[in-house]
């Protein structure tokens, strides 16, 4: 059996045990504790934090997330770190209200109630839960592979009630998205477990907010959306979505009825390819950048591929937007994520 170790989070003053072969936020998941993370593969640098006293080792990560300076200084990847000692670690970044109020993580079984292409490559997947799911706007989950002990992470499209949808981008090879051509059908059996992240959408704030997806990142906004239209939301609202053309764009009606919804709504298609009709063009941070003059009065929600997520961010940083009002997940390549 593996040695336990305590680990103290400051500047909150939590505690909890991990064990040697378990990652630090595994265990805190296991135990309720929701930090601050996003990829969970050592990717995105969500989660990184500060090692003030203890013995810390990580599994491979990515060096764009933790630089080799920083490993050295004391920085570590809380999704990739195992203790072999009581540790004392400094949170650099984490929300009060979500430590120890988040949803609980756990495993429900599921039912395939639908599998349909919405683009040429982009499939909307609905799954019926086996018993009630309870996520919060932004989230996503894990879905196992069927026979396998491998999973893939895909956003919520939906609000908890009733089906919950995905929006998935198939990948040529893809252990996932592959199915969804020939491999699953109404009627299947999936296991999900989640829910994860914290790009979610904050109750009680009353800034405008800024979405800007791409490909399959239209999904969590469009949970964001359909939240926003279900509580009757006054908050200004301006969605950006990024594609190559025209045949590209979907849900362009839902999107539609969901904004009538809204008090101050407004949805903008951006094509960075071949430009049709009335939608705006270049790339999608090209058109907010000129759209969106006042970006740090705004609360922003970014969704898509890691180019678009990069660029964006490098764009509102140049904006001078304060941290506490960007929300973002990168859908990773499919050597990582979600094939």
């Amino acid at each position: 059996m593996a040695d336990k170790h305590r680990i103290q989070f400051e500047p909150v003053g939590i505690e909890m045990e991990v064990d040697e072969d378990e990652k630090i936020l595994d265990a805190a998941f296991r135990q309720g504790i929701h930090l601050m993370h996003g990829c969970r593969e050592g990717q995105c640098s969500a989660c990184k934090s500060y090692l003030l006293d203890g013995d810390i080792q990580m599994e491979r990560y990515s060096t764009f997330a933790c630089n080799d300076a920083e490993v050295a200084e004391g920085y570590v990847l809380l999704c990739k770190a195992h203790a072999f000692s009581d540790c004392t670690i400094e949170l650099l970044n984490f929300d009060e209200d979500e430590l120890l109020g988040g949803i609980p993580i756990r495993t429900v079984g599921t039912t395939v109630a639908a599998i349909e292409p919405v683009t040429r490559d982009i499939v909307s997947l609905r799954l019926k839960p086996a018993e009630e799911f309870d996520f919060k706007p932004g989230q996503y989950v894990d879905l196992t592979i069927p026979g396998t002990d491998e999973h893939r992470s895909f956003s919520m499209a939906t609000t908890p009630a009733g089906e919950i949808e995905f929006l998935i981008k198939k990948y040529p090879g893809g252990r996932f998205s592959g199915l969804l051509d020939d491999g699953l059908a109404v009627g299947d059996e999936l296991s999900m477990t989640g829910p994860y992240g914290s790009s979610t959408l904050k109750d009680g704030h009353v800034l405008p907010v800024v979405c800007v997806a791409g490909g399959a990142g239209m999904a969590p906004i469009l949970s964001i959306l359909r939240h926003l239209s279900e509580t009757g939301s006054t908050r200004p609202v301006r969605f950006y979505y990024g594609a190559r053309t025209a045949a590209d764009l979907f849900y362009l009606d839902a999107i539609r009825d969901l904004g009538a919804a809204l008090a101050d709504f407004e949805f903008v298609a951006c094509l960075s390819e071949s430009p049709e009709g009335a939608h705006e063009v270049g790339n999608v941070t090209e058109v907010v950048e000129r759209r969106e003059p006042q970006l740090s009065k705004c609360e922003t929600y970014l969704c898509g591929p890691p180019p678009m997520v990069d660029a964006a961010l490098g764009l509102l940083e140049n904006h001078a937007v304060p941290k506490d009002q960007i929300f973002y997940d990168k859908f990773t390549s499919p050597a990582t994520d979600g094939a």
